[in-house]
């Protein structure tokens, strides 16, 4: 694939229609592949240490090494979580950047309450504040021409139809999993020696902070785990 003229994109949505019409024909690899060679830099990989982060984390760092790779701290991370981040940290040697929220966790909770059992709109506030606000700075601080996620249109219906690569707020974003199945990950981590999250094996397919994410059970999708099922998006990725 050829350097794409980055204004004619910009102005042109239907030219990056095309553009994911050639990128659906590569594998996940070679979009990354494809993406440090062309997209604008700097080019920064987002992760939640979630269940299959490892694929994602692994896919990019054998890639390039120095990548930066955000985490956002949201102050209520799951100790399993943090194992995970070091683990994975010091097997892939992360370069890793921690963002957080301007208020500490008690400070939010004294000024608004637990917003997570608030409803909608106490929820949509909460994410603002502790991930979208965080990692809006860290693109900002990081100077982020192309921002890289592990998401995939399997996950949830309000990922099912994400491109594998948008333009938004003047950076580039690339899913370059977003065609995956969980037999995909499987397969990956297996081939490669990877783990799952420590919680995925305890029936947490989907894992956020420790107040407002629960196990599987029959008859519930992936993302009625996550704030039983009211907010699926954080606003990171919608």
């Amino acid at each position: 694939m050829k350097p794409l003229d980055f204004d004619h994109y910009a102005l042109a949505p239907d030219r990056l229609a095309e553009l994911n019409a050639q990128l659906a024909s590569l594998s996940a690899g070679e979009r990354i592949d494809w993406a440090l060679a062309h997209l604008p830099g700097e080019h920064v990989l987002s992760s939640s240490f979630g269940a299959q982060a490892a694929v994602s984390l692994h896919m990019a760092a054998v890639r390039r090494p120095d990548i930066p790779v955000v985490l956002v701290d949201t102050g209520y991370l799951f100790r399993e979580t943090w194992d995970f981040v070091h683990e994975l940290s010091a097997r892939l040697r992360l370069n890793l950047h921690t963002y957080r929220a301007a208020l500490s966790p008690s400070d939010m909770e004294a000024q608004y309450g637990e917003l997570w059992t608030q409803g909608k709109d106490a929820i949509r506030l909460y994410n603002r504040m502790r991930k979208v606000e965080p990692m809006q700075r860290a693109l900002l601080d990081l100077n982020a021409g192309t921002w890289i996620t592990g998401i995939r249109r399997s996950q949830s219906e309000s990922r099912a139809d994400i491109d594998f690569v948008t333009l938004r707020d003047g950076c580039f974003k690339l899913h370059p999993l977003a065609d995956w199945r969980d037999r995909d990950i499987w397969n990956y981590l297996q081939a490669h020696d990877l783990p799952y999250h420590p919680l995925w094996h305890q029936g947490y397919v989907s894992i956020g902070d420790t107040h407002s994410t629960s196990r599987w059970a029959e008859g519930m999708r992936e993302e009625d785990t996550r704030f039983s099922g009211l907010v699926r998006e954080c606003g990171l990725h919608a």
